[in-house]
């Protein structure tokens, strides 16, 4: 067997396989004894059909499916081992056929190549690099959070922002008066502030105990059954019949007093003995938001940076014809019709991973398990922290991380962004940055156009 490529362009070639007799006569012989074995003939055991009764009943079919296989295997074979980069499948030639009576084969495969790009990541590139500005604002308005989520309930004396409300709820007829065997709810416990309607809400600003509020349950929830059911402590089916009016006579209130800025705080919040005053701490708060910015200032970059290496490499050179043929293979819904309309939408997110791919050639990106690792760990963190749990232990996160590595869906995606990570980090170690200052206001600016198309 004689396998060879030949370069048509800069993203097609051809590669040639030549099949002698001698290269596929052994196996269609062994395989038309294992059809003597399984399927017998009339007047013979299994495994003593004559040869030449097996070669006329099924020899050409064998033949056909013995040469297609060793045709195959030789072409993938020839281009894992040679490194192709090939994109989509290699395109059987028109004139691909086996003649039955011929002893050897020639067929030739047309196969789309990866084009040779220059990714243009040097310091000669500029891509800017936003930097948002922790102000004041932003430390007290953490500093509040913080301190309510680890403060403690306490009763109040009227009600404030996010105050729970508890008290008897009775159900009123059209004219103010409660309802003769109208709903009437002993402990009743309201949360104004999550009202849909702040209207409602409005009502209960700043009541006291002993102060009784007319209001609409439904009105709060915009008529949901379910919660509504919740409230009143009725059926589902029942909460139809209750949108009507009703008085809450309050018994108590009960609010969140923040925490104390005393040690066993700071060290709720931050572990054991890194902070020790408020300057310390209000420094750990402003560090800590700091950081958590680094992430969106790096997505920015991400965007900024795809723009600035996809306008330097310009439009890049593509087997259309073979990657057209691939997707109708791939996906029933399309045809000569309409794949060219798809394949335009498709195209500048496979230009930007062959470009992605030449950056992490370039740079020598490559993805370890500590990567992986570190990544599952960070995401772990996230998910504990979405519960006020900031001082995770490192061996938690560890077991944890290695827990979710174990499925391998979550493992490939995490590799994927992780390969998304180093490349990005890659161009950002190795381009000229254009650090820039602003706000958080100015920083959301940068999305408006793009926010914008998307609604249009």
């Amino acid at each position: 067997m004689n396998v060879t490529y030949s370069k048509l362009d800069n993203v097609n070639g051809e590669i040639t396989v030549t099949l002698e007799e001698k290269d596929y006569a052994p196996k269609v012989e062994k395989q038309l004894k294992e059809i003597s074995k399984h399927r017998p003939e009339p007047g013979f055991r299994p495994g003593h059909t004559p040869i030449g009764l097996l070669r006329k009943k099924y020899g050409q079919a064998v033949k056909y499916d013995v040469v297609n296989r060793e045709v195959g295997e030789a072409v993938y074979d020839y281009i894992k081992e040679n490194d192709l980069k090939v994109l989509g499948n290699p395109l059987p030639d028109a004139t691909n056929k086996i003649d039955f009576d011929a002893a050897d084969f020639t067929f030739k495969f047309k196969v789309g190549v990866a084009p040779e790009i220059d990714c243009h990541v040097d310091k000669d590139l500029h891509v800017p690099f936003y930097e948002i500005e922790v102000s004041d604002e932003m430390v007290e308005k953490e500093n509040e959070q913080f301190r309510t989520r680890f403060g403690k309930q306490v009763s109040g004396e009227t009600v404030e922002p996010n105050a729970l409300v508890k008290g008897v709820l009775t159900e009123l007829d059209e004219n103010g008066q409660p309802k003769a065997e109208g709903v009437v709810v002993e402990n009743g416990i309201l949360a104004p502030s999550y009202f849909k309607d702040k209207d409602q809400t409005a009502l209960f600003e700043g009541k006291k105990v002993g102060e009784t509020v007319v209001f609409n349950p439904a009105a709060t929830c915009e008529g949901n059954a379910t919660e509504l059911s919740s409230m009143l402590n009725v059926d589902k089916e029942d909460a139809e019949n209750h949108k009507g009016d009703f008085s809450m006579e309050i018994k108590d209130i009960i609010v969140v007093e923040p925490a104390e800025l005393n040690q066993e705080y700071f060290d709720s919040l931050f572990g054991q003995d890194k902070v020790h005053n408020e300057e310390e701490y209000r420094a750990a708060l402003k560090d800590m938001i700091a950081n958590a910015l680094k992430n969106d200032s790096f997505y920015r970059f991400t965007i900024d940076a795809k723009e600035a290496v996809t306008k330097a490499v310009g439009e890049v050179e593509l087997p259309v014809e073979i990657l057209c043929d691939y997707l109708v293979q791939q996906n029933e819904n399309l045809n000569s019709d309409n794949v060219n309309e798809a394949f335009a939408g498709m195209r500048s997110s496979l230009e930007w991973d062959l470009i992605a791919d030449a950056i992490a050639r370039k740079f020598d990106v490559k993805v370890e398990e500590a990567d992986l690792i570190n990544l599952a760990k960070v995401s772990v963190q996230q998910q504990f922290a979405q519960y006020g749990m900031t001082n995770v232990p490192a061996e938690h996160l560890e077991k944890y991380a290695a827990e979710m590595l174990k499925d391998e869906k979550v493992r490939g995606r995490m590799a994927q962004q992780a390969l998304e990570f180093k490349v990005f980090s890659a161009i950002r170690d190795n381009v000229t940055l254009d650090n820039k200052t602003v706000s958080v206001a100015d920083f959301q600016a940068l999305f408006a156009p793009a926010q914008a198309e998307a609604e249009a």
